[in-house]
């Protein structure tokens, strides 16, 4: 199978790359971003070595349902979506924080609590509880966004001392995280699935307003439960069946990587690059409740290029 690693397109109008984790960015003059969703995958704030087949495809597309069935809350910075694995996007400004919000005791906020700590992110937390419980009620917990490197938990107070966003703005943010996130639920219960936790990122545009940005319900973002198994594997104290990329990073764990300094990161088998492909098909289908379709990948960079470049054409 071919998967897209990098990109190095030179697009009409190209002003600026930006290569993440995952996405590579491209400008274009000072209108619009071409954003696309390469099949590299990280954990632990780690680009792994393989990349995965489809994965850029499940994410974009995930992310496309998702800001469409959302914008009615937020605005978002969608302008077309040309290609499987890409979206046009209006440029906005970042805000330096993502927006983390967790209605389960799960995942990074679990270590935290494992490790002793009663509060994550200024958000205090009360004691008894045990892996994967449904918290009180859904708590935010912002971590600065690294350029590169990990991003670190940060409280609202500390977002608001040190001006990272002022408050009016992060008043806003807060409600469209809490808005967002019950919207995830609801769409996500349909499907017989919890939506544990996830994050959104929202930028400035020129206009001034808040916009929602990048993806937002997908399996790199968000952690989801299956409802009809939780609560008898919670009474068990038994794993929960995740649809997310816990399952990678668990493997990860168990094959001493985590991330930490002088680590290395374990052998990425054919077999085990394939299972992970076919588990972002399975999120894919068990979170938008349709059948995948495979895009060609034969000629990925052309077909990509293509449809960019004809895009960018009907936009000017």
């Amino acid at each position: 199978m071919t998967a897209i690693k990098e990109t190095h397109f030179n697009f009409p109008g190209q002003t600026k790359f930006y290569k993440g984790k995952v996405r590579d960015v491209y400008t274009i003059g000072d209108h619009y971003l071409v954003m696309i969703v390469s099949d590299r995958i990280s954990a632990f704030d780690v680009i792994l070595p393989e990349p995965i087949p489809y994965k850029g495809q499940v994410l974009n597309q995930i992310a496309a349902k998702f800001l469409n069935a959302t914008q009615d809350i937020v605005p978002n910075w969608v302008v077309d979506i040309p290609d499987p694995n890409v979206t046009i996007g209006k440029i906005c400004e970042p805000f330096k924080v993502e927006m983390v919000i967790r209605g389960y005791l799960a995942g990074h906020a679990w270590r935290e609590y494992q490790a002793g700590r009663r509060a994550v992110c200024g958000v205090s937390l009360p004691e008894g509880l045990k892996e994967n419980d449904k918290l009180p009620a859904p708590i935010i917990t912002p971590t600065t966004k690294a350029a590169v490197g990990h991003d670190e938990d940060i409280s609202r107070e500390d977002i608001l001392d040190k001006g990272i966003v002022s408050e009016e703005d992060y008043l806003q943010l807060e409600q469209y995280t809490r808005q967002l996130f019950q919207r995830g639920t609801d769409i996500a219960a349909e499907r017989g699935l919890i939506l544990v936790d996830t994050k959104y990122e929202f930028g400035k545009a020129a206009d001034g307003k808040i916009y929602l940005i990048d993806e937002i319900h997908t399996p790199d973002s968000s952690r989801y439960f299956y409802e009809d198994s939780y609560a008898n594997l919670q009474k068990e104290s038994q794993p929960q069946r995740q649809l997310s990329k816990e399952f990678l990073r668990q493997w990860l764990i168990e094959n001493g990587f985590q991330g930490k300094e002088g680590q290395q990161i374990p052998y990425m088998s054919p077999e085990l690059v394939n299972s992970i492909s076919e588990r972002y098909i399975e999120l894919y289908e068990h979170i938008t409740g349709e059948s995948f379709r495979k895009s060609k990948t034969l000629e990925i960079n052309d077909r990509i290029r293509t449809n960019v470049e004809e895009s960018l054409k009907r936009l000017s």
